[in-house]
């Protein structure tokens, strides 16, 4: 399962690609706003570090302004995923912008219906939210494994990939690679929590303990 990180914060994705987990990157208009920086340089930015697709999101709701954002967006660096929101025109947007060549990411997926719609309209990816559908009771990870049993059935004819969103904690994660999901969007905070286990501190101060007492070094 690729791992994508869901920030804006320049630093903050340095840092996480150094560790050569991150495959790729996911924005949208409240992270960039929450940056406080320019939009387009934040993504020039964030396309330079990372050689996987980064996902930036218009900001129209009609199909020939989502479009024509879409292609703005998608001139800024080869590896731009335009994202558009799941609703009428921008599944249209989609199709055009997909038979254009240009990757896309298609947003705010709350069904298996509408995920299916995304695939026919030839998305990249297709971004169920886990966590808001938690959040109103709901199981969010059930809506996982109906889209990945779906589009499983059409492999031959739909190449749309499951982008699990609003991953809230590790357990989402594990299960998401457990039914199979092609990729997981964190928040930097979950993807730094999947490599920590009071065991590993435990036996990790042990290790060091009984070394300091043996008086050896590796180095001088």
């Amino acid at each position: 399962m690729k791992f994508f990180v869901d920030t804006a914060e320049v630093a903050e994705i340095a840092d996480l690609a150094a560790t050569g987990l991150l495959d790729g990157v996911t924005t949208n208009p409240s992270l960039v706003a929450k940056s406080g920086r320019n939009f387009f340089e934040v993504v020039r930015e964030i396309c330079a570090l990372i050689e996987g697709p980064v996902s930036a999101e218009v900001t129209a709701t009609s199909y020939d302004q989502m479009v024509a954002e879409g292609r703005r967006l998608a001139e800024l660096a080869p590896n731009v995923c335009v994202k558009l929101p799941l609703i009428w025109d921008g599944l249209k947007a989609c199709h055009t912008l997909s038979s254009d060549g240009i990757k896309v990411n298609v947003t705010l997926c709350f069904a298996p219906a509408q995920a299916l719609l995304a695939a026919k309209a030839g998305a990249t990816f297709v971004s169920p939210f886990v966590g808001r559908l938690d959040d109103i009771g709901h199981d969010g990870m059930q809506l996982i494994a109906e889209i990945v049993e779906i589009f499983r059935n059409y492999r031959s004819t739909l190449s749309t990939e499951v982008l699990v969103a609003s991953a809230r904690h590790p357990g989402h994660v594990v299960e998401a690679a457990r039914l199979g999901a092609d990729v997981i969007t964190l928040p930097p905070k979950v993807l730094h929590q999947l490599a920590l286990h009071p065991l590993t501190d435990k036996g990790l101060a042990a290790f060091l303990k009984d070394w300091e007492a043996s008086g050896q070094r590796i180095l001088d």
